[in-house]
C-alpha cells in the first residue's frame, strides 16, 4: 500500500519536472516522456490540473482536438522550491 502511495508521489514529481522543462507538452508525449499510461494514469494528471499546478489546453486539429498541458507558475514555483531541492537531496540514482 505504502508502496504504491510512494509511486503516485514520483509520478506527480515527474509530470512537473518534465512541464517544468519543456514549458508544454501534448498528452501523449507528456504520459511517454514520463513513462505512464494513459488510462492508468490520467486521474493523476487531471488531479495537478484541478489543484492548479498544470493548465489544460485544447487546441482544435481538423475533427479532433490535442490535449496540451503546461506548468502554471504555482507549479513552477513548486518545482523551484519544493521539487529540485528534493532531487538534489535525494537523487534516485
Amino acid at each position: 500500500m505504502s508502496h504504491e502511495y510512494r509511486d503516485r508521489i514520483y509520478i506527480r514529481k515527474d509530470i512537473l519536472l518534465k512541464l517544468t522543462e519543456y514549458g508544454e507538452l501534448n498528452q501523449t508525449s507528456l504520459l511517454s516522456y514520463c513513462g505512464l499510461n494513459l488510462v492508468k494514469h490520467k486521474d493523476i494528471v487531471i488531479d495537478l490540473e484541478q489543484k492548479g499546478f498544470v493548465d489544460k489546453l485544447e487546441e482544435p486539429w481538423g475533427n479532433k482536438k490535442i490535449i496540451k498541458y503546461k506548468i502554471t507558475e504555482k507549479g513552477r514555483e513548486f518545482c523551484r522550491r519544493i521539487l529540485e531541492p528534493y532531487e538534489e537531496m535525494f537523487p534516485r540514482k
